[in-house]
């Protein structure tokens, strides 16, 4: 009665987990919220698009996608081929292992009406789908903790998936194998099947489940000639054949019985089995009970990405885009591939935030879009995380489960650009990817952070207290006309000295373009700014519109004559002022926050 409530309860809390899991996706959002998008509208949007989907051509592509990268994991195989044997050998032993073995009553049993656990083919294939997932955890092992993959870090959750799974599959193993030397099951056996048989029949047929069963006697046993085995065959084959295959057919509980077999006596007087039985099934629930809050839901959510991305587009319901990425942040397998890709891995040795790699943004991202709450150093490691994202999009490529990162990254900074608390923001590494996407979803929001970089910057400078006043040439303060040390400047930034006015650079740049009165919208041209540097007023360029609303799209240092690397330059600059303001909030006493 205790096991069958235990698992009970483990299902209805798989059950209620699952649900609050597919309740996340239509109530949490990755980016900032959009007007008369509410949890209804997205449940409503999302039948709408499933239903629109499977009546369309577009039910070819999930099944095709389904069965290709969920099922096969072809996108795995493509990226490497011994995690491919990893998550096949685990995937698929765990799973048939599932439906055959502990649903056997439900499934097998209904399927096949002669099945047993201890016939063939089903001990063979028990096994050998044991062999498997064993063979999965070996190379996740080697993987994760022997070659150790450079700019990985792993969790909880990837320590507790290996485990736990080890331990069902060990456990299970070594029950098996017990359970075939055991003398004391032997013994029940016949008590249940041969009770009207005579002594001699019982001597036989022990000697012959000894000898070809692997059972181990706690005594001598007393006649193994072949009349006495030929006895007991045909004992066994009128009794016990039709319920037991030869061990030997099952070369891994076989194999362990013969490891077990020197301390079987000492094992078969302790309750081993009824220990080694609790512990496979107790861990068998506690995997059910928490897959639906483990990393181990991918199992769902994972297929469930896929093909969601499949069928949809930047065209689609921003409801329902709202919704693939929430369910996107579950499917999340933490494998790491896009960490390995990433074109911005390696400024973490210069840089020690773990969140500058995609696979570990993902947690502060879940709890960021679960309106949990976050510590300065936290928020700051996200925002920096996002923040020195290229764009390059190969993260997105390789992902095994499909999720659209570089969208998530995005929106994240949108999320982040939509606070209220005061930031401040470089902007260069995706200023040009945002401004090509500034009519289709940001509009008048599109310069609101380049306002509140010049805002930051104009607390420093008192000649820039209005980030709208143009910054006048002639150096006002002496503090202005400063010639900054040439030990912080770059060969880069110096080749400023080259330009000689031609304004190639001005008439170029679509920022400049975009506006009537340039000069007065932004304060100082490209050009301009060179003219500032080579007056030692570097300081004057730091607040200037020009500056901070650059989209990084190097035009101007293409159509440069002289070779100067006005973009370079650019960012060097920015990278100055945000040194210059870090410092200055460092010197502040700090107050620890807490970000929703």
């Amino acid at each position: 009665m205790f096991f069958l409530i235990s698992f009970y309860i483990a299902l209805a809390i798989f059950a209620a987990g699952t649900l609050y899991k597919i309740s996340t996706w239509f109530r949490f959002r990755v980016g900032p919220e959009l007007d008369g998008v509410t949890s209804l509208t997205r449940v409503f949007a999302a039948f709408k698009g499933i239903l629109k989907t499977l009546l369309s051509r577009k039910l070819f592509t999930l099944v095709r996608v389904f069965l290709l990268d969920g099922v096969l994991q072809l996108r795995i195989l493509r990226e490497s081929f011994s995690r491919w044997l990893m998550h096949i050998c685990i995937f698929t032993g765990f799973m048939l292992l599932l439906l055959m073995h502990a649903l056997g009553s439900i499934i097998t049993a209904n399927l096949f009406p002669q099945y047993l656990s201890t016939l063939n083919p089903y001990w063979f294939l028990r096994d050998l789908f044991g062999v498997l997932v064993i063979l999965g955890i070996i190379i996740a092992i080697y993987r994760r903790f022997i070659r150790k993959e450079p700019y990985f870090i792993s969790n909880f959750q990837d320590y507790y998936a290996i485990i736990i799974i080890a331990v069902i599959l060990l456990s299970g193993v070594l029950l098996n194998g017990i359970k075939i030397t055991s003398y004391t099951g032997y013994q029940d056996m016949v008590y249940s099947y041969m009770g009207m048989a005579t002594d001699e029949d019982l001597d036989a047929l022990e000697a012959y489940w000894v000898k070809n069963y692997g059972v181990v006697a706690p005594h001598k046993i007393k006649d193994m000639d072949e009349k006495t085995l030929e006895m007991g065959r045909q004992l066994h084959d009128m009794s016990c054949a039709s319920c037991h295959s030869r061990p030997q057919s099952a070369p891994l509980s076989y194999g362990t019985a013969q490891l077990v077999s020197p301390i079987a006596k000492f094992l078969d007087r302790l309750p081993t089995t009824t220990i080694l039985w609790h512990i496979h099934y107790l861990a068998s629930l506690l995997l059910l009970a928490y897959l639906p809050f483990s990393k181990m839901f991918h199992i769902l959510t994972g297929p469930a990405s896929l093909m969601a991305n499949a069928v949809m587009d930047e065209k689609s319901d921003p409801a329902n885009i709202a919704t693939r990425q929430a369910l996107e942040l579950d499917a999340c397998t933490h494998c790491g591939t896009c960490t390995r890709n990433c074109s911005m891995r390696t400024v973490f040795e210069a840089i020690p935030n773990p969140d500058i790699f995609p696979s570990e943004k993902i947690s502060a991202i879940k709890s960021l879009s679960a309106g949990k709450s976050l510590d300065d150093k936290e928020m700051m490691n996200l925002r920096e995380g996002v923040l020195l994202c290229t764009n390059c999009r190969r993260c997105t490529v390789v992902c095994p489960v499909g999720i659209n990162l570089q969208d998530m990254w995005f929106n994240v900074r949108e999320k982040l650009f939509a606070r209220d608390d005061y930031d401040f923001f470089t902007l260069s590494p995706f200023s040009f990817y945002r401004s090509l996407m500034r009519e289709q979803l940001f509009g008048d929001d599109a310069s609101q952070p380049a306002e509140q970089a010049m805002s930051a910057i104009a607390k420093m400078f008192p000649f820039r207290k209005n980030p709208e006043q143009p910054v006048c040439l002639t150096p006002s303060d002496e503090k202005v006309g400063e010639k900054a040390p040439d030990k912080e400047l770059s060969a880069d930034i110096k080749s400023f000295s080259y330009c000689f006015g031609c304004e190639a650079c001005t008439t170029a740049c679509p920022v400049v373009a975009n506006y009537d009165n340039a000069e007065e919208a932004l304060g100082l041209m490209p050009h301009q700014i060179m003219h500032c540097l080579a007056l030692g007023m570097r300081d004057a360029t730091l607040g200037s519109g020009m500056l901070w609303n650059c989209l990084t799209c190097y035009q101007c240092q293409e159509q440069c004559p002289q070779g100067v690397r006005i973009t370079d330059i650019f960012y060097e600059l920015k990278n100055l002022a945000i040194l210059k303001v870090k410092e200055e909030e460092e010197e502040q006493t700090p107050q620890t926050k807490e970000y929703a």
